[in-house]
């Protein structure tokens, strides 16, 4: 398996280099954003290790970039911010994991055997219910004719319901698809971001797509006409 990782403290790079080669990975190392993007754009990798607080390019740069350009590559996060919005601006751009440092090697080593597992998606088919339709790869939204611009997590909220529709999915069941297998927040941030998806996919629109199923969550449905 081969990996990037894109990290400014040249000490710290080498040592994960080296732990990580001793776990039978092929490891490129790079110093700047402007590397990293350069990188990963023009090699194959299995999954890339981002520092968010890089020269030349930002990690969320260079993140944002990549997944612009349609590269699907799993991405970790690994850096000293630890807010809580920094790590929600990470996942919102795409990225996969995020860990902040210091972190404990052992815990890297899983998360990444984690992200390689489950690989870089393939190109999807579009998904759609009714004249809602959604292009995992092109990364766009349209009802009807009508664009819609939804953020990362907006985007893969609407993706994961249009996936599973007219399953009716818990909160915890959506928390662990959209948002990460180790989030440990409020778990009412899913309710906010249907809030924030019902404003942009059904209001304007007159529909109702999006519902509520008491005491258990939400269910994606054919669009029908708002009550």
């Amino acid at each position: 398996m081969r990996l990037l990782i894109v990290e400014d403290e040249r000490e710290l790079a080498e040592t994960v280099r080296r732990g990580l080669v001793a776990e039978g990975f092929t490891v490129d190392v790079v110093h700047t954003g402007r590397d990293g993007l350069w990188s990963a754009t023009e090699h194959d990798y299995d999954a890339v290790v981002l520092d968010i607080m890089l020269p030349e390019l930002s990690g969320y740069e260079v993140l944002k970039q990549l997944r612009a350009a349609e590269n699907w590559t799993p991405v970790l996060m690994l850096t000293a911010k630890d807010g809580e919005y920094d790590e929600a601006d990470a996942f919102d751009l795409g990225a996969d994991d995020y860990l902040s440092k210091p972190f404990s090697f052992v815990v890297l080593v899983a998360r990444l055997r984690a992200l390689l597992r489950r690989g870089a998606p393939a190109r999807p088919a579009v998904l759609s219910a009714g004249d809602l339709r959604l292009d995992p790869a092109a990364r766009t939204v349209h009802r009807g004719e009508t664009r819609i611009g939804l953020t990362a997590r907006e985007f893969g909220l609407l993706e994961f319901l249009l996936r599973r529709q007219g399953d009716a999915l818990s909160k915890n069941e959506i928390l662990g698809h959209v948002w990460d297998a180790h989030y440990e927040g409020d778990e009412n941030v899913v309710e906010v971001y249907v809030g924030y998806l019902r404003r942009k996919i059904d209001a304007p629109f007159g529909t109702h797509t999006i519902e509520t199923v008491r005491g258990v969550g939400y269910r994606l449905v054919t669009w029908k006409n708002s009550p």
